[in-house]
């Protein structure tokens, strides 16, 4: 069975933000030898097309109680507008039993809300779009002293991002599942970065 990126799709959710490392992950163009691509599943909370914050139309793959995560996959959850409602609920525990069992979780913008709203950040080194906002948000958190500004931090299995950190977020998803070397991470990120074409032909040297 290949590895898994379970994506978790719902109404509002922000499409930019996962489009970097859904995309190499599901290719493993850049991969290094014996890394292998992770086949990209959509999770709903029922069946129902989703409409993202772009207008685009998402037919979930699987619900949320058809999920079977392992070691080897990774759960990620996009921003959106929703993450203080209770209908997120569910995936939120979903998360916690990832982070329990091993399983990566990564989590960027709105979603680390969620998240800390769930006391989920309060003993974790994470981020978010702001501190102070995060604070205002979620009255159940109390997780300041673990918070960093920065655009995404790593803290065992949990990846945390702002929402103007994509491509940030993406390098850290890829440096914890290891599926780049360090010559091809560096160069896909300054490509990204800097749209410097000497990264390009870096990275194709990478990969030979």
């Amino acid at each position: 069975m290949s590895n898994r990126v379970y994506l978790y799709v719902f109404d509002t959710m922000s499409d930019w933000e996962t489009g970097y490392v859904t995309a190499e992950l599901n290719t493993g163009r850049y991969f290094k030898k014996g890394a292998v691509p992770y086949k990209t599943v959509t999770v709903g909370m029922g069946n129902s097309p989703v409409t993202t914050m772009g207008g685009l139309k998402i037919l979930p793959d699987l619900k949320l109680d058809e999920c079977s995560m392992d070691s080897t996959d990774v759960l990620i959850l996009p921003g959106g507008d929703t993450w203080t409602e209770s209908i997120h609920q569910p995936i939120l525990k979903a998360a916690e039993k990832c982070l329990e069992n091993g399983i990566p979780v990564a989590a960027i913008c709105g979603a680390t809300f969620g998240l800390a709203q769930s006391g989920l950040l309060n003993s974790r080194r994470h981020t978010s779009n702001d501190l102070q906002y995060l604070k205002m948000t979620c009255p159940a958190y109390t997780g300041e002293k673990y918070y960093k500004e920065e655009p995404v931090v790593t803290d065992g299995k949990l990846i945390t991002a702002a929402g103007i950190a994509p491509l940030e977020f993406a390098l850290h998803i890829f440096k914890a599942l290891d599926v780049f070397t360090e010559q091809s991470s560096d160069a896909w990120y300054n490509l990204n970065k800097t749209h410097d074409p000497k990264y390009f032909y870096r990275l194709m040297d990478s990969i030979q």
